[in-house]
């Protein structure tokens, strides 16, 4: 891949990198420094290192291949299967496809795509009986979302990527942001993340380039942040225009961090940071 972009510090760096292929750029990675508030433990720090790349006029299954080849080079410079917490991961084997629909049935006893509308909106009373049933404590303003997450944590991840890499993919298009709808059911998104020893290393798109419908997600995430924490960020009028001109493209962002973690062993992420803040 040839390099647009180098070694920045920014929130969030797909912004920018989108902005180089509006520009023209084809095949684009950066190395960055990224930062997230209130988000601290094992596997979370403030300050952490993303490896983020895009292709253009690409499947999203094309960064796919592009995230794994990344593992299986992690395993082959550790020369020992990837580890955390007792849970193993050979990056050689071949890699699980399920999608999070599948997860959902097989791991948390949920019928997710029940509780979703044609056009992707989620049925939040509908989830929330269907957590219960299944066992999860679901509070009165969880909304659908806030749902999700707490399956997705509690049930699914820690049963993905054991023995070999999972990818999680067809994501509820309420998920997926920054993703482009499934051509053939608009509940879903092409979204992925790619999974090893239970924990997440990386996250990707088939690209959304439809600035209309950008705006109106960036719209709905604000107003779910201004009803949660009381305040919203302004919209990126600069990444709304940049995505108008924008062609079609595949992107992931893998963090870096994690994957020399699981290479090592190291239990918990502090261990390898180039710098952090305690």
């Amino acid at each position: 891949m040839a390099a647009a972009a180098g070694f920045i510090f920014t929130p969030r760096p797909e912004f920018a990198a989108k902005k180089l292929l509006a520009a023209g750029e084809e095949k684009i990675f950066e190395f960055a420094r990224v930062f997230r508030n209130r988000e601290r433990g094992r596997l979370h720090a403030p300050e952490f290192t993303m490896l983020e790349w895009y292709r253009v006029a690409a499947d999203y299954k094309a960064v796919i291949g592009d995230a794994l080849a990344l593992v299986r080079l992690a395993a082959e410079v550790a020369g020992r299967p990837l580890t955390y917490l007792g849970r193993s991961c050979d990056g050689f084997a071949e890699a699980e496809w399920l999608t999070v629909a599948e997860a959902f049935r097989i791991h948390a006893g949920i019928e997710l795509l029940d509780t979703l509308s044609p056009q992707g909106v989620g049925e939040r009373d509908m989830f929330a009986s269907r957590a219960r049933r299944a066992g999860l404590e679901i509070a009165a303003d969880d909304g659908w979302s806030d749902i999700f997450s707490k399956a997705l944590a509690a049930r699914i991840e820690p049963k993905l990527g054991l023995g070999a890499p999972t990818i999680l993919y067809e994501y509820p298009r309420a998920e997926a942001a920054l993703a482009r709808a499934k051509p053939d059911d608009g509940r879903l998104a092409e979204r992925f993340e790619l999974y090893a020893c239970g924990v997440e290393l990386a996250n990707g798109f088939g690209e959304l380039t439809d600035p209309i419908e950008q705006r109106a997600r960036f719209t709905a995430e604000m107003d779910e942040k201004q009803r949660v924490h009381g305040h919203r960020y302004p919209l990126d009028e600069d990444f709304l225009a940049a995505l108008a001109r924008m062609p079609p493209a595949s992107g992931v962002a893998l963090g870096f961090d994690r994957l020399v973690m699981l290479a090592s062993g190291a239990p918990d992420i502090r261990q390898v940071l180039w710098t952090h803040m305690d």
